[in-house]
């Protein structure tokens, strides 16, 4: 016996049943992904050379943990019990295994207290010393690590060759747990004297937020001078250049770094110094978020 064809009214109950069906299943699946991120969890990227990955040694006061103030975890560190990709408590390192204290450290103790208790803070951190702002270039940065000396070279193998590549990998992943807030930067020296630098630098700052799906010019941008001169800081002309990033960059503030202690290289640093200067990345970012 051949079984009659459906009638048009019960195509038309099975062609509303599965439209029910895809709405309900659409709506289930943007509802359990809202609720998977956190938007009282304010994430904040940071990259840069030697002082953003951190020189001076830290000391017991600068790895009291805090709660509310996590790292995403930028390379495997198994000395360390940290995995790439994963958090933890914000403690130094925040970088590579082997660095030391940064701006970072304080940025984030700073905001923590400045801000409620319902909010936390999430930093990633990837830098490398002695770069140039060109290995953040997304279209450049192969050809400056191909003529970067053999010391320099170790320390971007970390980073599977890419840092900017790592900076954004990382960023996806604390997308789906918090809201990106803020990115911090302290880089120069060793593009003193470059009077296109703040063009490459809107270059990397734009092509973050395009990659991330935010929009232009919404995520505060925070650059931290290089060692004063009152300091004896060898690439202090280089902070008139950086003073002029807020004309390019609309949502972009300056950190001074004045009064900030530094060690006898000049280019570097001290603990105490970092401490100020964290402080001060902290202060305005706080300053800010409650404008929100």
């Amino acid at each position: 016996m051949i079984n009659p064809l459906p009638s048009n009214k019960s195509i038309n109950w099975i062609k509303r049943t599965l439209n029910l069906l895809t709405t309900s299943f659409l709506t289930c699946f943007f509802t359990a992904t809202s609720f998977a991120q956190d938007t009282n969890f304010y994430i904040f990227l940071s990259f840069g050379q030697s002082n953003m990955e951190g020189h001076a040694k830290f000391e017991y006061q600068d790895t009291v943990t805090n709660d509310r103030f996590q790292v995403l975890q930028a390379v495997d560190c198994p000395d360390l019990n940290r995995e790439m990709g994963n958090w933890y408590p914000a403690v130094p390192p925040l970088s590579r295994c082997n660095t030391g204290l940064t701006p970072g450290d304080y940025f984030g103790k700073t905001l923590a207290a400045s801000l409620p208790d319902s909010i936390k803070i999430g930093i990633i951190n990837v830098s490398v010393g002695g770069c140039k702002i060109e290995l953040f270039e997304k279209d450049g940065y192969e050809s400056y690590a191909a003529t970067a000396p053999g010391w320099m070279k170790g320390m971007i193998a970390q980073y599977d060759g890419n840092p900017y590549g790592r900076l954004l990998e990382l960023a996806r992943i604390a997308q789906k747990d918090g809201v990106i807030k803020g990115i911090l930067l302290h880089q120069g020296e060793s593009n003193t004297g470059d009077e296109t630098w703040p063009k490459k630098v809107q270059g990397v700052y734009n092509n973050l937020l395009s990659d991330l799906g935010l929009a232009p010019d919404s995520v505060p941008f925070l650059a931290g001078e290089l060692v004063s001169a009152e300091q004896g800081g060898k690439c202090a002309s280089m902070n008139p250049i950086i003073a002029t990033l807020p004309a390019l960059i609309p949502n972009s503030y300056v950190i001074s770094s004045a009064d900030c202690e530094a060690v006898a290289d000049g280019l570097h640093f001290s603990a105490a110094g970092y401490r100020l200067l964290g402080s001060r990345y902290g202060e305005q970012m706080a300053h800010l978020l409650m404008k929100e």
